[in-house]
């Protein structure tokens, strides 16, 4: 993995302090409820294409904030964003908060904790 530049893990850290997270584990134990919560990878193209959670809608970064409301009209649907470690899916979450969206987590560990965990991976 790269090496992440200093002052986009001050902002990532940043917006950690201001969204929700949540383990792999317990997202998995969502998937599997009655109200199971949206997936929303928000990874670049080509990562999604490596593989994704079962189930989860692609919405990269570049487009999340365009796209979201056509997507989830409803801003109290319980939205779960990952991205590949924890960190873009934090910023996606605290921007996501700032349009209105009040059931939002950034998933800790991204796309990389989950599938080193053994989850199923599509």
């Amino acid at each position: 993995m790269a090496k992440h530049a200093p002052r986009f893990l001050k902002l990532a850290e940043d917006a950690r302090q201001h969204v929700h997270e949540i383990i792999a584990a317990d997202v998995l134990t969502r998937l599997t409820g009655s109200a199971a919560p949206r997936i929303i990878d928000v990874r670049e193209d080509h990562e999604w294409a490596k593989g994704h959670l079962p189930g989860a809608t692609h919405l990269g970064r570049g487009i999340l904030e365009r796209d979201i409301e056509k997507l989830v009209p409803d801003p109290h649907t319980e939205l779960i964003l990952y991205c590949g470690g924890g960190y873009r899916s934090a910023l996606a979450a605290e921007s996501l908060q700032r349009m209105g969206y009040d059931n939002v987590w950034s998933m800790a560990g991204g796309f990389t904790g989950w599938r080193d965990a053994g989850h199923p991976v599509e």
